[in-house]
This record gives structure tokens, sequence and C-alpha cells, in this order.
């Protein structure tokens, strides 16, 4: 097997299977068999050490960071994988807070392809993701860990992370996304997403809409569910807030002064009553010392641009739009959007509840994939909305001139806010590492 480093890896992994998604267990499973099998005849068993992996339509990734931070503060070991990246694909296996060395993923890798060959009874062909999903595993299982905390890419019943068995799991939202693969409603979603739920382990729901027939869904699960404003909730006053959850035993306990900034507190409330449930004894004032100023890349993240003030948000679904167009208080300027989503989206219906909100729109095809939605939809979309817009082709640079055209247009007292896609706040943050780069070379 030739040597490859991790970026000949990650092209290698792009090109080799024929479908960017391809929802199924048999086929990664079968593989981590295998890799704990093999662990196993080398007298280095597979450990995980406790399991939350956590689902839903909006807002794994800011629990995530929530218990991650708890954890880190109390002084356990954390491993966490989250996706999709922004900058560096080692963002998504995480071991201390900090992404892991380039070194391990790529040994990972190279005991992935070795395992996969003889797995089944032909080689078995893997996703980037689930390569990715294995990789994150094998590294967590040598890093002698406490808590591994797993965020689900696609779904949650046929996504590579269930071939976990979570001590804990965690459904935060239920909301329509992802249409061609989970389907249309949000009934066939929530089946999706309940997957990952276990029979008499602990399941955490953080959505308070629920829809038709979702009470006989959870029951079918046969895990014991705890509910949102049912088992455990949430009071905000001002801004703080005070969340009343229950222990592993079903003890009350409350911590409060707890920040409303930042993360939302639905994800700080379902980290922090993940962990109970995980039968973790927490302090309040490590919770809240947690807590004090977190944030996430890319969630209402403020950037400045060279005294321009820029808001990064990967709202790229309905609901995540509405949560955006609330966050956008009234300013003395101008709103100006930079914005760009997947095909699979419902660009549609991102844009109605943020069309009176911006100015302008500068909008530009994704050209990093064949997901893209077309330049023709998207400003489709913004005219018969009757909405100001101006379109970038990708071969002009796309995303990258849209948003310099914003900042040029903006003013002292205007906010540019740049969302829809991972993809589209990643083009921005790299520019904003290369800006930063430049300053200090200055």
């Amino acid at each position: 097997m030739p040597d490859r480093c991790l970026a000949e890896w990650l092209a290698l992994l792009e090109a080799r299977h024929p479908s960017e998604i391809d929802l199924g267990l048999d086929r990664v499973s079968a593989v981590w068999s295998e890799l704990m099998a093999r662990r196993q005849q080398q007298g280095n068993p597979v450990k995980l050490g406790t399991v939350i992996t956590v689902a839903g339509t909006n807002g794994k990734g800011s629990t995530i960071a929530s218990m991650q931070a708890i954890m880190l503060q109390q002084g356990y070991r954390v491993g966490a994988t989250t996706s999709p990246h922004f900058i560096d694909y080692n963002e998504r296996i995480s071991v201390q807070g900090q992404p892991v060395a380039d070194g391990l993923i790529v040994a990972a890798f190279e005991e992935i392809e070795v395992a996969r060959q003889t797995a089944l009874s032909a080689p078995v062909s893997l996703t980037y993701f689930e390569f990715g999903t294995l990789a994150a595993l094998l590294v967590f299982a040598s890093a002698d860990l406490d808590i591994v905390l797993l965020e689900v890419g696609l779904g949650g019943r046929l996504d590579a992370i269930n071939i976990i068995d979570a001590d804990v799991s965690v459904v935060t939202s239920i909301a329509l996304d992802h249409q061609a693969w989970l389907g249309d409603t949000r009934e066939l979603i929530a089946v999706e997403k309940l997957g990952i739920a276990r029979p008499e382990r602990p399941l955490l729901i953080g959505e308070g809409d629920s829809p038709l027939g979702f009470e006989q869904m959870i029951a079918d699960t046969g895990a014991s569910a705890l509910r949102i404003d049912v088992d455990f909730s949430i009071a905000i006053q001002d801004d703080q807030f005070t969340a009343t959850l229950l222990s592993k035993d079903g003890q009350p306990r409350q911590f409060e002064g707890l920040p409303v900034s930042g993360l939302l507190p639905i994800n700080k409330t379902l980290a922090i009553q993940a962990l109970l449930s995980a039968g973790f004894d927490l302090s309040a004032g490590d919770v809240a010392a947690a807590m004090d100023g977190l944030s996430l890349p890319g969630r209402q993240q403020q950037l400045d641009f060279n005294g321009i003030k820029v808001i990064v948000d990967v709202a790229h679904n309905p609901a995540a739009a509405i949560a955006l167009a609330k966050s956008l208080a009234p300013i003395s300027g101008r709103y100006l959007a930079v914005a760009s989503v997947l095909s699979d989206k419902d660009w549609q219906g991102i844009v109605a509840p943020l069309a009176n909100i911006f100015d302008h729109w500068q909008v530009a095809e994704i050209s990093d994939t064949e997901r893209a939605t077309k330049g023709q939809t998207l400003c489709e979309v913004l005219y018969n909305a009757g909405l100001s817009a101006t379109f970038h082709e990708a071969v002009d640079g796309g995303l990258k001139k849209a948003f310099l055209t914003a900042l040029d247009q903006a003013t002292a007292d205007d906010t540019v806010v740049v969302f829809g896609s991972f993809f589209t706040v990643s083009a921005v943050l790299m520019l904003n590492e290369i800006l930063k780069q430049e300053l200090k070379q200055q």
C-alpha cells in the first residue's frame, strides 16, 4: 500500500465511491466488525467509554459543543466527531477539544483500508463519510476517553454513526430537510431520526412541536424518553435562563444563571440533560463556567472585515432560516445577504422568512460540489419574490466575489450576513483565515 498524506487520502475517498450519500449500515457495519475483531486478536480491544449520539435537523453541533465544554471543564477526557468541516478535515475528529493530527487520521485510514478488503467476500466500498466515521471511532478507541460524542451526518437510522449503540441518544429537532433521502414529511423524518434510540436507554427529545403520531413513534423505540416541556424545561428571564432537569435516578436538578447569549438555550439544556442521563455528576458551577462565552464556528458567528460587521451562519433549511431571522435585531444601517444552497434544500422556504430583512442579496452557485443549486434557480426565487439580487458566476470566483462585492457596498452601519450552506460559510471563513495570516506577516 503506497504511503499517502491526508490530502491524498481525502482525494482518493472522494473519487472512489460512486455516490456521495449512500445510506445503509450493512457495508460499514461489516468493516467495523472486522476492525474490532482484528484489534481483539491483537490484544487491543475497542473501548469507547460512554457514548452519546446526537441527531436532529438543527442544533446537533451546538449540543455536542456544549457537552464537550462541560466535560472538559470537569476534567474528563472527551472525543467528538462532527461534520462537515469548514477549513480542515481534522475539525471532524477532536480529542480534548482539539482537532487530531493528520498522522492519526492517516493511520486509521490505512487500518480501515486493510479491513475493508476482507470484511466480506469482496472488498467493501465505503463512502467518504463512512470512512471518516470509522476513522473517528478508531482514533477514539486509542485515546483512553471517558466520553465520546457522535453527531449523526444524515437522518439517523441508516447513518454510519448508528453502528454504535449509544448509551444516551438525543434528537434535537425535527424539520423538513434532506427530503430526497429522509422523506417529505416531518413524520417520515422523525422515524429516521428516532432510529438512533436504543431500548431501555435514555432518549432525549428537544422538539416541542410534535409531528403526527410522535408519541407512538417514541414508544416503538422502547427507549426511556425524556421530552422538553414534559420531563425537563427551560425558563428564560432577560439574558439568563434556568434549566430544570432530571438526574439519572430521576431526582430533580436545577441549573440557574446560564447565559442566553451564544448557543441556543435549548441546545445547552439538552447537553446538560444528556450528561445527567448518562450518569455524570455535574457541578452547577462547572456547567455555568463552561457555558460562559461558549460559541461555535458558523453558528451566528460574528467577524470583522476592515470595520464591516459580518455574521456567518449555516442556516440551510427553513427552520434554521426562521431562527436566523429572529436573531437579526434592527440596526441603523442595512442587512446585506451573501447566500447559496445545495440542490436538496428548500431555497424558497429559506428565503421567505428573511425576505423583509435584507436590502440586497449577493448569490452564487457553489462550485465545490455537483449538488449545488443552479444559479438560475437561486435568481428566479429571489426575483419572483421581488427581491433585489446580484448573481455571480462560479467561473468568476463565485461566492468569494459575492462576499467581496457585499463588503464593497457596505458601510460601517451595515451588516453582511453569510448563510445557506456549510460550503458558503466555509468560503468566507477560509478568506478570513487568509487575511489573518497576511496581517501576521505584515
